[in-house]
């Protein structure tokens, strides 16, 4: 549980560090890449730690994903960017891309686990 809160936070950090980014390049404001730099730096440290439970696929697809969708709205908002119907078709797409790459994730088994480690520390 604590690694998909870990997942959470990346998301949220990449969100803000990318608003971030739009904000300082609208308003030349130090700050914001301050902000920025900080918030992407700790969104991978936090998905690099989310990643040891959470399988790398459906962590990625969903950092990414879901931080597209929630920077998408929050540019709108925020931003006054225009949305049209393809994009929120778009959207709603990879949405469902997302849903169906966890639906398809299986739980690593432990005798499929330990083969992989085992292989790992063959080759290292």
């Amino acid at each position: 549980m604590i690694y998909w809160l870990l997942l959470l936070m990346a998301i949220i950090t990449e969100v803000i560090g990318t608003l971030s980014m739009k904000y300082a390049s609208e308003t030349g404001s130090i700050y914001g890449h301050i902000i920025m730099y900080m918030m992407i730096t700790l969104s991978y440290l936090l998905l690099s730690l989310s990643i040891k439970r959470v399988a790398l696929g459906v962590a990625y697809a969903l950092w990414e994903g879901v931080g597209f969708l929630l920077i998408t709205t929050f540019s709108v908002l925020l931003f006054g960017e225009e949305i049209s119907v393809v994009k929120v078709v778009g959207l709603a797409v990879l949405l469902l891309g997302i849903v169906l790459i966890k639906s398809g994730t299986q739980k690593p088994t432990g005798k499929s686990q330990s083969k992989v480690m085992e292989k790992h520390h063959a080759t290292a």
